[in-house]
């Protein structure tokens, strides 16, 4: 199938982690491509993660869970595609403030359909959920297809698995161009609540003098990794060819358990890592094996990651040095 052109693209949560990286992506890539990216009017963040981008960028100040910031935002774009990234995606920190992340996430997405339908525009819509969808999974359906059953664990699995339905109603009713995506782990170095980057960041405070002893939660859930610039890149090919109203999983090759992660950056570290459970940091019920079939979308697309486990790794951990080095010479 022949991609599809886009001209002219919008990112919900271009401020995120995940955003920034697939605003990189679209800068350096696609330089063709008019950006623009929506960020919460009232966020405490700095744009410091758009750094690479932020001269290429038109950002537009805009909360989705007002109906008439999205609708303003969206009749002045008029986009022909939407990345939709924004979300408040801490699982653990749900349990806390569950209805907080529902309301946002799920009324949120809400608004955008409703803002493209009233405007009666036609934008390709990249609709990005997540493998928490699948909650806790029987071993008999590993590795996990796009046809498991969604069995959400917390109120952030809950909110994306009502985005995802969301989805698919208003591409059978309403014909609009939505795919949905479920992405499995990936290291993020520019978001620290994600298990990867948490201990990275405390081995590089531990090798500054700056932290005693590496904290964690659960060591025993196993996961698939893939690089955060594999997944973002992925977002923009499942846009240009991937069919509407389908579902894709995307993630990595490599299996492994949170615990030998941790072990590996132990081996990586400059010196002895001490490291402790702490209570804090497990959540009430957790999803503890995560492996997927991608095969679906790999045959649909031809798409591959570019970034070996090692490459990624490595990657990770020097960013997270580089922060501490800036944290040393702010004090």
């Amino acid at each position: 199938m022949k991609n599809r052109k886009i001209q002219r693209a919008l990112i919900t949560g271009i401020t995120g982690s995940g955003g920034s990286y697939l605003a990189d992506y679209i800068v350096d890539n696609h330089p063709e491509v008019e950006l623009h990216g929506i960020s919460r009017w009232h966020s405490t963040t700095s744009n410091k993660n758009l750094k690479n981008s932020i001269y290429k960028v038109t950002l537009h100040e805009c909360d989705l869970t007002d109906f008439s910031s999205i609708f303003s935002v969206l009749k002045t774009i008029e986009p022909d595609a939407i990345f939709h990234l924004a979300s408040y995606a801490n699982v653990r920190a749900s349990f806390i403030t569950p209805l907080s992340v529902i309301n946002n996430n799920i009324m949120g997405t809400a608004n955008l359909f409703e803002s493209i339908r009233v405007l009666e525009i036609d934008p390709i819509f990249q609709l990005c959920s997540t493998s928490e969808v699948y909650g806790q999974v029987d071993q008999k359906n590993v590795p996990i297809k796009e046809d498991c059953p969604l069995n959400p664990s917390s109120p952030y699995a809950i909110s994306k698995v009502t985005q995802d339905l969301l989805g698919y109603t208003y591409f059978r009713n309403y014909n609009m161009k939505i795919i949905r995506t479920r992405m499995f782990a990936y290291l993020n170095p520019r978001r620290a609540d994600l298990f990867a980057t948490a201990f990275s960041l405390q081995v590089a405070r531990i090798e500054a003098g700056l932290q005693k002893e590496l904290l964690h939660g659960n060591l025993d859930s196993i996961r698939t990794i893939i690089d955060v610039r594999d997944a973002m890149e992925s977002y923009w090919v499942a846009t240009t060819k991937c069919d509407f109203g389908e579902v894709y999983n995307i993630g990595g090759t490599t299996v492994i358990k949170v615990g030998d992660f941790l072990d590996m950056l132990k081996k990586l570290a400059k010196c002895e890592i001490p490291s402790k459970p702490d209570t804090k940091l497990f959540r009430p019920s957790d999803v503890t094996l995560q492996i997927p079939d991608v095969s679906k979308f790999m045959n649909k697309t031809g798409w591959k990651p570019r970034y070996s486990f090692e490459e990624s790794v490595q990657h990770l951990l020097d960013h997270c040095r580089s922060e501490v080095e800036k944290e040393i010479k702010k004090s």
